[in-house]
């Protein structure tokens, strides 16, 4: 917590320097403006270092962020900067509901009257986005990235909300309060997006309605959930489905560039699904590292804020030595269905008329 300090009359000489250097003709420079993701990542870090984040309920919290945040500050020096700003969105969420839960009284945590008086307090604090929210929220914030993540987390604000109560009461109220917790993390996810923007030369991209893609998405997640894989990764194959119903509720709702990010992230993860192919891409021969230059090379010249596509090269850079199948799959599926989304819809193929079969049998004796 900042606090507030005087100066005393009799400044220094060190003072009077500092602000003739910064005043003066001869030096007149503008002061850099310090970059916020850069500031965000170290704010965070530097809280999980902190007293204030020691022991208790911090123990998972921080096992589950400080490799995020580490990775994103990893990341941000490396000139991949849609990729940390990912990274940081995801481990900001898990800390800052963590946060919110750590500063409640004991008696909110324990007693369901007390937790159901914080459900309503927190209802006026969250009012402005607990209604559907507005197409045009994050019109003019670039770039696409940062908008995308600004609308993926905005309707996230209501659902948390609404869910806090039963499952406070369902399981116990401290479980309650760590979901009002994620719903204002998530609005504080959107209005931190917002504190990105920045004037582009570059025009947005022509993100449009994916109801069609959407539906081919889950015809293969639908494909690939046979047995041993449905068994033996069932859970992977939850997280593919939620990531893609976001995707149709995101898209429903006129926030196209949200849906635009969890389509691909849902694609994303239907193709570490799929069995391995028969003609992988060639890692060995230096295929992938060619395949990641095109696309980097495809993604400079678009003449638009490709952004949110380089958020997906930025990954696959990144997995290129660990994880090559990985990163072979975003840049032999994902990133063609980036590219795919930005072109005019393809006409779809008329669906054939539902049919229904009745058939009638008869009991013997009636």
């Amino acid at each position: 917590m900042r606090t507030a300090r005087t100066l005393s009359l009799g400044a220094p000489a060190a003072l009077l320097s500092l602000l003739f250097l910064t005043f003066s003709a001869a030096g007149c420079r503008a002061v850099a403006a310090p970059d916020p993701l850069a500031a965000e990542i170290a704010r965070w870090s530097a809280f999980l270092r902190s007293s204030a984040a020691a022991g208790g309920m911090w123990g998972e919290a921080r096992q589950a962020s400080q490799p995020a945040l580490a990775r994103a500050a990893l990341d941000l020096r490396a000139g991949r900067r849609q990729l940390a700003l990912e990274r940081l969105a995801e481990a900001r969420t898990g800390l800052a509901a963590t946060a919110y839960l750590s500063q409640r009284p004991a008696d909110e945590r324990r007693s369901e009257a007390a937790f159901e008086a914080e459900w309503a307090r927190m209802g006026g604090v969250l009012r402005a986005d607990l209604g559907a929210p507005s197409a045009a929220a994050f019109d003019g914030v670039r770039p696409a990235a940062a908008r995308a993540l600004g609308e993926a987390a905005l309707p996230q604000v209501r659902a948390y909300y609404q869910a806090s109560l039963d499952y406070g009461k369902s399981t116990e109220p401290a479980s309650g309060l760590y979901y009002l917790g994620l719903a204002q993390a998530e609005r504080e996810l959107a209005a931190f997006c917002r504190t990105l923007s920045a004037p582009s030369s570059l025009p947005p991209p022509p993100v449009r309605d994916l109801h069609a893609e959407l539906d081919a998405l889950e015809g293969e997640l639908l494909a690939a959930y046979r047995p041993p894989a449905s068994i033996a990764r069932h859970g992977e194959f939850i997280g593919a489905s939620s990531t893609l119903k976001e995707a149709r509720e995101l898209d429903a709702a006129g926030l196209r560039y949200g849906a635009l990010l969890r389509y691909l992230q849902a694609a994303q993860r239907v193709a570490a699904l799929r069995p391995p192919s028969p003609t992988p891409l060639d890692l060995a021969a230096g295929a992938l590292a060619r395949r990641l230059r095109e696309l980097d090379a495809r993604l400079a010249a678009s003449g638009v804020d490709d952004s949110l596509g380089r958020l997906f090269l930025e990954t696959a850079e990144a997995e290129a030595a660990a994880s090559p199948s990985a990163a072979a799959e975003i840049a032999g599926d994902v990133l063609p269905r980036y590219f795919a989304a930005l072109a005019p819809a393809r006409p779809e193929p008329p669906k054939p008329a539902p049919r229904v079969t009745v058939t009638l049998v008869r009991w013997p004796y009636t």
